[in-house]
């Protein structure tokens, strides 16, 4: 039996959008995982002072944007636990969770090529395989990082959809479950 294939799918999702969806769906389905773990963080080190839908929120957004990807979960760890809450530590517990599987780290390529400014790259490079999405061309390689490109190109902005629904207009690239939801509890709203 092959090891279960898991890329772990990490951000603030503020809010999660058609996006992020459409990365996880290819990633998915050109790498052939088994499960795609998405894990909302409570407070990005390369994004402080920029949330504005609380951590819980934002964990019940994810839930109802998979619902109906059978091989897509969230897992709360990096919402609750320490912050700041850096990539290689969350990578490390996956592993410890899941020692016999396949790990993938899914990012987009700016974080991709911010990347060797993160805390303990190497660490988490140690844990994973990175998968980065890409909307100009294929990301250039790491000489020590193991990475596969994944082309995906999608207008969604979660800083676009939080200003749309803050100026009174519908956030574009919603699910609708998401969209319902950010409604009836007024998020975005300023």
């Amino acid at each position: 039996m092959s090891a279960r294939r898991i890329a772990l799918f990490g951000g603030t999702f503020d809010p999660i959008h058609e996006g992020h969806l459409r990365i996880a769906v290819e990633a998915q389905r050109l790498f052939a995982l088994d499960e795609v773990r998405f894990l909302p963080c409570q407070v990005s080190p390369h994004k402080v002072g920029v949330l504005t839908a609380p951590a819980e929120e934002r964990l019940e957004m994810v839930r109802l944007a998979i619902a109906g990807l059978p091989w897509a979960t969230v897992d709360s760890y990096d919402l609750f636990r320490p912050q700041p809450a850096y990539s290689w530590q969350t990578a490390e517990e996956m592993a410890r969770r899941e020692p016999e599987a396949k790990l993938f780290w899914l990012m987009g390529y700016d974080q991709w090529t911010a990347l060797p400014r993160w805390q303990h790259p190497e660490r988490l490079a140690a844990q994973v395989d990175f998968l980065v999405s890409s909307r100009a061309g294929i990301p250039e390689p790491h000489p020590q990082w193991r990475m596969q490109s994944l082309a995906v190109d999608h207008p969604a902005s979660s800083t676009a959809i939080r200003q749309a629904i803050a100026a009174g207009e519908t956030g574009p690239w919603l699910p609708p479950a998401v969209a319902a939801y950010i409604a009836a509890r007024g998020l975005y709203k300023g």
